[in-house]
């Protein structure tokens, strides 16, 4: 559209862009329209601009930002101006019935015309800030949260009101909030919202980063944000504040450093060493984030990193290898902390959270590290000022707790822990941000005893990428999640991976080909499918640990040995599970080839040490007939209390 636009700015006439674009001339007249508003404006200053060009400037569809590079001033310059001139927004209503039934919800958006179809509010408002559109990093969890928060205000007596921009959602149905606004999540159209809709207090932590990166603005704009405030979202997110509040804790956290150019990134990498977390800041779904582990490789990144955040410096951590991860979700009224699920990663640290699969309770770690995560994670979420939900990143490496990150807002974790546990998180935190104390709620207790393993497991989307490489890492690619139940791990990790339709074999030929570092790690897991009845298959390097160990495997070439071999094997659906880590920055090299041939043929497919211990434990429960059949309904489920301190008080 970019180039649509430019042609038309050059002189060409709508009917050679439509002969070369085949768009429509009905919308191409249109952004001609604009392109010559455009022009227009480009001729005079924002002072010199009147109230008859605002308006017809604000009619062509010109953002507030886009009058402030074409009249070389900034944003908030254009908005005192265009008020300043009586330019406002006006907000019409949709018939959502479509004239069949009395429409319930007022469904508004924004336009430039004389008068504005709002009705008047009978109650305090409060307006929640949504997730914006579905991609990959921010999603339905997101979506979850915010009409969880919805439902809870309503509750207690508030009249909500939902900014959101995705029709694909919960939270824009219509029976979700009292008022619904379907308009981008930008500082001028959620602006123009509360100009007209006055709320009682704004929720900028329940949709994800999207919402999170207007916080300042709006405040520094006198709207009442509701919960945490944004001076502790921003020392969150500043790595050196940040390190200086986790030093006054005493808790420990990896050697990191930040930098703004190529050369302040090799000054930090010298001083901390590789591996190197690298990470661009203020990102969801860690875009943009990557291991390296060399110089150049870090280089290559930071420069893409540079252009995913430009206004932020680059974020460089050590990276942890073979940690152990844990998530932890909590509430915090400023006063006390629940602490509402610790989740332990069943893949190692540097996998992003929202790929790697995780489990509640906790299964490996020991009931003394659990409680020192618990400690931190109370400790920190009071010293920033938490007022609501917040969630935190640990590494466990040698008895050593590390923290990774903290988010002081609803994370992607939070449907899932309040599945698990009984206890609706977005909903307790809503009461929370409202003015009601935890210690009103009756809340479970948290150290309660749980009678069932819960596990949380990545949907991915490789089948649907020919090439992709299904090799996880910090940037996430998972494009939804599943939950599997029952009163043991392997059996809940099963029903995790039958949820996605990501078929176990119960018999057949495994192949095994790992790396270096995962050579040792691999004879367990190889003896036990053996033991299962697999017949073993690997490549020269892995088969000689294997029959070192007494594991019977027969051995077979590499793609660049000849053939047949392991990828002709898999074509001929002679292989049903493929187990292939790789290490480091491998390139599109023999292990890329397997796993790319083993999404094309569907074969089930583990990338980490971590899953396929998993894997192998979870086939033994099916064969065993473990599973069992169990209802969502019968987990304990905590009762919400009558409105303590709600809009009618």
């Amino acid at each position: 559209m970019y180039y649509v636009a430019d042609a038309l700015w050059r002189g060409r006439s709508v009917e050679e862009v439509h002969e070369l674009t085949h768009i429509d001339p009905w919308f191409l007249d249109h952004v001609k329209a604009q392109v010559e508003v455009e022009g227009m404006v480009r001729q005079v200053s924002l002072e010199g601009m009147g109230a008859e060009l605002m308006r017809m400037a604000k009619q062509h569809g010109l953002s507030d930002p886009q009058l402030a590079y074409l009249t070389r001033s900034d944003e908030k310059a254009v908005r005192a101006r265009r008020l300043e001139l009586g330019v406002k927004a006006t907000f019409k209503s949709v018939d959502t019935c479509a004239g069949e039934f009395l429409a319930t919800t007022p469904y508004y958006y924004k336009t430039y015309e004389d008068e504005s179809e709002v009705t008047v509010a009978t109650k305090p408002r409060v307006m929640i800030l949504g997730a914006g559109p579905n991609r990959i990093g921010q999603g339905i969890e997101f979506d979850y949260c915010c009409v969880h928060a919805a439902f809870a205000l309503r509750e207690l007596g508030f009249e909500t009101i939902m900014v959101n921009c995705n029709p694909e959602t919960v939270s824009t149905d219509y029976d979700t909030s009292d008022r619904l606004y379907f308009e981008p999540l930008t500082f001028e159209d959620v602006m123009d919202i509360v100009d007209v809709e006055q709320p009682v207090g704004v929720l900028v932590t329940f949709g994800g980063q999207t919402p999170l990166k207007l916080a300042r603005a709006l405040e520094d704009a006198g709207v009442p944000i509701l919960g945490t405030k944004p001076e502790a979202i921003d020392l969150a997110e500043d790595r050196e504040r940040f390190a200086d509040v986790l030093d006054r804790l005493g808790i420990a956290y990896p050697a990191a450093g930040i930098a703004r150019s190529a050369a302040e990134a090799i000054e930090v990498a010298n001083r901390i060493g590789y591996p190197l977390l690298v990470r661009p800041s203020y990102v969801l779904g860690g875009r943009g984030m990557v291991i390296a582990y060399n110089e150049e490789y870090m280089l290559k990144h930071v420069a893409e990193a540079t252009v995913v955040s430009p206004d932020h410096p680059v974020l460089l951590d050590r990276f942890l290898e073979g940690a152990i991860e844990v998530d932890v979700d909590a509430i915090c009224d400023t006063r006390e902390v629940y602490i509402g699920g610790v989740m332990e990663h069943i893949e190692e640290a540097g996998i992003h959270s929202g790929d790697s699969a995780c489990c509640i309770p906790h299964f490996t770690l020991g009931d003394s590290i659990v409680e020192e995560i618990k400690g931190y994670t109370r400790r920190i979420a009071l010293e920033i000022g938490t007022h609501g939900l917040i969630n935190i990143q640990f590494a466990v490496k040698d008895s050593t707790v590390y923290v990774l990150e903290v988010n002081p807002r609803a994370s992607r974790t939070v449907p899932f822990v309040s599945k698990a546990t009984g206890v609706p998180l977005a909903k307790v935190a809503a009461r929370v941000m409202a003015g009601e104390m935890i210690a009103d709620l009756a809340l479970p207790a948290e150290d309660r005893e749980f009678t069932r393993f819960c596990v949380k497991e990545a949907v991915m989307p490789f089948g649907r990428f020919p090439g992709a490489d299904s090799v996880l890492g910090p940037e996430m690619k998972s494009t939804g999640e599943v939950m599997g139940s029952a009163t043991d791990f392997p059996a809940a990790y099963a029903k995790s991976q039958l949820a996605i339709d990501y078929s176990l074999p119960s018999e057949g030929t495994a192949f095994i080909s790992v790396c270096d570092r995962d050579k040792r790690a691999i004879v367990s897991v190889a003896r036990h499918l053996n033991q299962l009845g697999f017949r073993l298959l690997s490549t020269r390097g892995t088969a000689k640990g294997l029959r070192a160990a007494g594991i019977p495997v027969t051995e077979v070439l590499k793609v660049h040995e000849g053939r047949p071999n392991i990828v002709d094997a898999m074509a001929n659906n002679e292989v049903q599970i493929v187990i292939n880590t790789p290490f480091g920055q491998e390139t599109r090299s023999d292990g890329y080839q397997i796993r790319a041939m083993a999404i094309r043929h569907g074969i089930t497919n583990i990338t980490t040490m971590e899953a396929a211990q998993a894997v192998v434990q979870a086939i033994e429960a099916i064969k065993e007939q473990r599973l069992g059949v169990s209802a969502l309904q019968d987990f304990e489920q905590w009762v919400p209390p009558a409105a303590i301190n709600g809009a009618s008080s």
